[in-house]
């Protein structure tokens, strides 16, 4: 697992980004915007997330998005991981509580930069919950 090249991509996204503030998905968003990070999210049920365009799918991202932080459920994580690899996601961060066996063996054998069963990328870049 490498922390840093995760965090050295162009642009990132946020799987499972919601609008509801007390969530992790919402605050991983808002970690990435208070770095001034290029970020996206991924929740079929938005448009906008934080004022940030939202897709459907991992499939609908740019082309630019290298780094892919998830927070879903693990069962969903085990999709979202398939359809990263399909797009050419180079690194992906299952924040804890998404994690997933099947889904870390996918990304080890598709040869993904994987970060799981570790720290949370809040803690990691520092997360400002007044921003």
């Amino acid at each position: 697992m490498n922390i840093q090249q995760f965090l050295n991509a162009k642009a990132f996204a946020v799987a499972g980004a919601s609008n509801n503030r007390e969530k992790f998905g919402n605050k991983v968003l808002r970690t990435y915007l208070q770095h001034n990070k290029t970020v996206y999210a991924v929740n079929p049920k938005e448009d906008l997330v934080e004022g940030v365009k939202s897709f459907g799918t991992v499939s609908e991202l740019p082309e630019e998005v290298e780094s892919l932080s998830i927070v879903t459920p693990p069962a969903i994580s085990e999709k979202i991981v398939a359809e990263a690899i399909s797009k050419g996601i180079k690194n992906i961060w299952m924040q804890p509580g998404a994690e997933s066996a099947e889904a870390i063996k996918l990304c080890e054998a598709n040869h993904i930069n994987v970060i799981a069963g570790g720290p949370c990328v809040l803690v990691e870049l520092g997360y400002d919950p007044e921003k």
